[in-house]
């Protein structure tokens, strides 16, 4: 599907939630996802891996973040069409916000935010 194609993109939920956790709440956080609840650990086995668990059909990622007031929720969305998708967003007035964190090379996903400033990354 492209742009010319007249036809819209269409969005999914991705697999991945990202909880942005301020530091001096991090440990607490991990441990209340890690013992307290008790979710399925799949956290890498390399030191400094990010703590993620399963959360249902999704994953869970704890992001430590300094200087975080505190924390937020980011969403992960999976477009049909990348290209399309942000040429759509934009007709929509949506902002991209590819500031906020940067993305690995050739990794085909931008950033952006909702309304009420939700950051979603839009993959394909």
């Amino acid at each position: 599907m492209t742009e010319d194609s007249g036809m819209e993109p269409t969005f999914t939920p991705g697999n991945n939630i990202a909880m942005k956790i301020p530091s001096h709440e991090y440990e607490a956080t991990v441990r209340f996802y890690r013992e307290v609840l008790r979710f399925t650990d799949i956290t890498g086995s390399e030191p400094g891996d990010t703590p993620r668990f399963q959360f249902g059909d999704k994953v869970l990622w704890l992001d430590c973040v300094a200087g975080l007031s505190q924390s937020e929720i980011w969403l992960e969305v999976v477009a049909s069409d990348i290209d399309a998708a942000a040429a759509y967003l934009e007709a929509q007035g949506v902002q991209r916000r590819d500031e906020i964190e940067p993305l690995p090379e050739g990794f085909a996903a931008f950033w952006i935010a909702s309304p009420n400033n939700i950051i979603h990354l839009l993959s394909s």
